[in-house]
């Protein structure tokens, strides 16, 4: 006989049922102990490779998500290894019908890059078919009537013939204007269509058909005789098209040119400020502009600075105490003491409060100490590498040419002497995350090829560049979101604002306007310079 038995549904959930009765009592502690963790484990989290850490790491229960500094690593060097571009794993637990981050995120992933195409090229592809539109019509002009009645065309004499190398020259002069202004690859995607744009678009549209409409109906349909008059017609269309043209370059280039306001760019995590005048834009067109100026001026955007200030925070925090005097239970006459104990503690925590300006000084003041040891360090390390180079390329000089090193080996030869220090000094300001090992490298073989100096070598690293200088994975700032109460196309005015949003910070945009500035011009009398000095035999001089 099998061993094997079958059961029904109702036994089966009536016999687990039993068993959880029994063990009820048991399993609700635990469940009560483990309340949180599990909690914890069913959340997910957000995970940033530590070469493109964001500024807001996120946070689950308290605890700081791998590449965000924790308050060991504040402490000093000696609790961080020595490990040149580590990595971090995090373990997180996860149901069965769970799906990781990125699936979530290659669901829609084609889809956002097909629409992203589309919006990238779709006004190009407008303005390429325009710009035929405009090309044609001209040689349609001439050819349709030479095709469809050839033996009623008027000779062309040398005036007309003229009027063709006119023609010619010009649509080579439009066909370069149109090239240089309007098929050139787009800087950006913008959220709305540009006024501008659109409005000359329309406008040569209208005129090329207007045109189409006076010659289907005034020549096509008369079959007219007189071909330097169509020649004439062509010119003029040109003509006009070149006015067109001339408008678009006024309204798209030269009209913003001149300054008109002054805007204030604020970065809404460490506080940097920029100012720049800019002239009459609209609003889009303006925060295009500002995030090229802010990708040129303002330095890269460093998260593990600002987590530092959080993890001083914390720590102030988890030192104050506070107690409920007046709490239930706690009478005066029931337990005098306590309640003398409790302001005594609440009184100790409001003089801890007092005196946090003098951590913070004195942490201060550490911070820079350790700063400028660690950089005295690099400084000499990076010297003595340069000058072991200088000896070596002397000595290869004198070497057979297959002994001789080239850059790349040469930068990799010396580049151990001072990566410990280098190291270090990245550790202790905090920009590790900035620069990695095999870019460190290619600049180093760089300074040597061009024959650089060692200060040129730590130029780069001494203080933080600007964020175009670092690689797109470093600033993680591709797409930003405008938030404007006013609408996007509409112009710039006095005193409106508006919020450039990207994954790690805000930019705040405040706008004035220059003022009006009236010089006058004041004469004065060449004649009223002039003075006397009487001089006395008895004065004294």
């Amino acid at each position: 006989m099998d061993t094997e038995s079958t059961h029904s549904g109702y036994s089966y959930h009536s016999s687990r049922s039993g068993r959880s009765n029994r063990h009820g009592d048991r399993s609700r502690e635990r469940h009560k102990a483990s309340s949180k963790d599990s909690v914890r484990s069913e959340r997910s989290v957000v995970i940033n490779p530590p070469d493109t850490p964001s500024q807001e790491s996120p946070v689950t229960n308290g605890e700081p998500l791998p590449g965000e500094p924790t308050p060991a690593e504040d402490q000093g060097d000696d609790a961080q290894d020595d490990n040149w571009g580590e990595t971090t794993t995090a373990v997180t637990g996860t149901s069965e019908l769970s799906i990781s981050q990125e699936e979530v995120v290659g669901l829609g992933k084609g889809l956002h890059d097909r629409t992203e195409d589309l919006r990238r090229y779709l006004p190009l592809a407008v303005g390429s078919l325009v710009g035929l539109l405009v090309l044609a019509t001209p040689l349609a002009f001439l050819l349709l009537p030479v095709f469809m009645w050839p033996d009623r065309l008027q000779a062309c004499g040398t005036a007309c013939e003229g009027l063709f190398l006119s023609l010619a020259f010009k649509l080579l002069i439009l066909l370069m204007a149109m090239w240089a202004l309007f098929l050139k690859p787009g800087r950006a995607s913008l959220p709305r269509v540009c006024v501008y744009r659109a409005f000359l678009t329309t406008l040569t549209l209208l005129l090329t058909m207007s045109y189409w409409l006076f010659f289907g109906v005034r020549i096509l349909e008369a079959q007219d005789e007189d071909y330097h008059g169509i020649v004439q017609f062509a010119v003029s269309l040109v003509d006009s098209q070149l006015f067109v043209h001339y408008l678009a370059v006024v309204l798209l280039e030269l009209r913003h040119l001149q300054p008109c306001y002054s805007v204030c760019v604020i970065r809404s995590t460490d506080g940097e400020t920029r100012h720049y005048n800019i002239g009459q834009l609209s609003v889009q067109k303006a925060a295009l502009t500002i995030l090229e100026y802010y990708y040129r001026d303002f330095p890269l955007h460093n998260p593990a600075l600002l987590s530092a200030s959080k993890h001083r925070a914390a720590k102030h925090l988890a030192g104050l105490k506070v107690y409920n005097v007046d709490a239930p239970g706690n009478t005066a006459g029931a337990q005098p003491g306590n309640g003398n104990q409790s302001r005594a503690m609440v009184t100790a925590a409001a003089k801890r409060k007092d005196s946090a300006h003098n951590e913070l000084y004195y942490e201060e003041a550490d911070y820079e100490r350790r700063v400028r040891k660690r950089r005295a360090r690099l400084v000499v390390a990076v010297e003595e590498a340069f000058t072991h180079i200088r000896r070596m390329k002397k000595e290869d000089e004198q070497a057979t040419p297959s002994d001789i090193m080239d850059v790349r080996e040469a930068a990799l030869a010396i580049f151990p002497s001072m990566a410990r220090a280098l190291q270090k000094y990245l550790r202790t300001t905090r920009r590790q995350h900035c620069h990695s090992m095999e870019s460190i490298q290619k600049h180093l073989a760089f300074c040597l090829v061009n024959n650089m100096s060692p200060k040129a070598f730590l130029e780069g690293y001494l203080a933080p560049g600007p964020t175009l200088q670092y690689g797109p994975e470093r600033w993680m700032a591709d797409q930003w979101t405008l938030v404007s109460e006013a609408s996007v196309t509409s112009g710039l005015k006095e005193g409106s604002d508006f919020l450039l949003r990207c994954l790690d910070f805000n930019l705040a945009v405040t706008v004035k306007g220059i003022p009006y500035i009236r010089l006058t011009e004041e004469f004065i009398d060449p004649k009223s310079h002039k003075f006397i000095l009487l001089l006395q035999s008895e004065t004294s001089v």
